[in-house]
């Protein structure tokens, strides 16, 4: 069994950005001053790792610690300067095409998850994610016009129809059978 901040780490963990220390408290079922201990207690164990928490007045999130910053940034230029690879090219096709997706409508698209690809895109500011105007507890992720710029287009009105896109294919496909042939 978990001990009270053992869980909360754990239910920051898996919220995965800031969350309400209410909700946290029922999550827990803890009364909110003894999230207030929990918290401090959390803290403390924290201290000179990686991770760090964040307090508002109203909410609390693991974030990376400030000491971390250095071997962050060196991770983030190094992801930056590589070629996107299949995956996140196919995660930034299917936001696109679904003018704004969730991460489950990516992960039922490509049927596999696509937390990595995900991240990859939004570190490089090609995808951001705004609350989801539907169900507030989801993101639903959109292009950035540096995402359009890398993919060659002024808006999105001009990325290829799906129409276009199968015609392509067709044409693609009769090509290759007629070398092989």
């Amino acid at each position: 069994m978990l001990t009270p901040p053992a869980a909360a780490e754990a239910l920051l963990f898996a919220s995965g950005g800031p969350m309400e220390k209410k909700r946290l408290a029922e999550h827990l079922g803890l009364t909110e001053a003894e999230t207030v201990t929990v918290l401090r207690a959390l803290a403390t164990a924290l201290s000179g790792r990686g991770i760090a928490l964040v307090e508002s007045d109203d909410e609390v999130e693991l974030r990376t610690a400030p000491e971390a910053a250095e071997v962050v940034r060196a991770l983030r230029e190094s992801e930056l300067s590589r070629d996107l690879g299949k995956a996140s090219l196919e995660t930034l096709a299917v936001i696109a095409y679904h003018d704004g997706a969730t991460r489950g409508d990516i992960d039922w698209v490509r049927g596999v998850n696509s937390s990595a690809s995900v991240r990859t895109l939004l570190v490089r500011g090609l995808i951001e994610g705004k609350e989801d105007r539907g169900d507030k507890r989801r993101i639903r992720y959109g292009l950035t016009t540096d995402a359009l710029a890398y993919l060659g287009l002024k808006n999105a009105t001009e990325l290829p129809r799906k129409s276009e896109l199968a015609e392509q294919a067709a044409s693609i496909i009769e090509e290759e059978a007629a070398e092989t042939a």
